[in-house]
């Protein structure tokens, strides 16, 4: 009597067994990890005619340098509910290669490649018009829509972020 079942079962634990061995020593998958991004803004409140400045800063936390970064900023929607409420970006820079104003609404371009451990900061002025909307309750906020690849274009991450703004003062 021969015996097929042992030698079947070998057959199929080997395939099996060093596609689980290749796929362990893979890099975890970047969606499991936290964006390696950070948001303030200069001022907590800010009057009319007055501006405030948001600073955001990407890291790159990986051995591998950051080759493509797509990012943008907008308003939230509960800032684009309120009335009468008027800013603009008005200045964009520091370590990227510019902003944009393009339909998917990007506003920064960073210069890559990004160095492993390296940071990239840039910075976006925004003024409130002086007739603009005011009071307690009257605040800009953002959300930051971040995409980025990095391992040579073979991992990415992305995520939405809130990213805080301004009250806008009445005095």
């Amino acid at each position: 009597m021969r015996r097929t079942h042992p030698i079947r079962a070998a057959l199929v634990a080997c395939p099996a067994l060093v596609a689980g061995l290749l796929l362990s020593s893979a890099p975890a998958r970047a969606a499991d990890a936290p964006l390696p991004f950070t948001a303030v803004s200069d001022k907590q409140t800010t009057v009319r005619g007055g501006e405030f400045t948001l600073t955001l800063t990407l890291t790159n936390p990986y051995d591998t340098p950051i080759q493509f970064v797509y990012q943008s900023v907008q308003e939230t929607y509960g800032t684009s509910l309120q009335s009468g409420l008027k800013f603009t970006a008005t200045a964009c820079g520091t370590q990227t290669n510019g902003c944009s104003d393009n339909v998917h609404g990007g506003i920064a371009r960073y210069n890559v490649p990004l160095e492993p451990g390296a940071s990239s900061t840039f910075t976006v002025t925004y003024t409130v018009a002086p007739d603009s909307a005011c009071g307690a309750t009257t605040r800009i906020d953002f959300y930051s829509y971040l995409y980025y690849e990095y391992n040579a274009g073979l991992n990415n991450n992305s995520g939405i972020i809130g990213v805080p703004g301004t009250q806008v003062a009445c005095a």
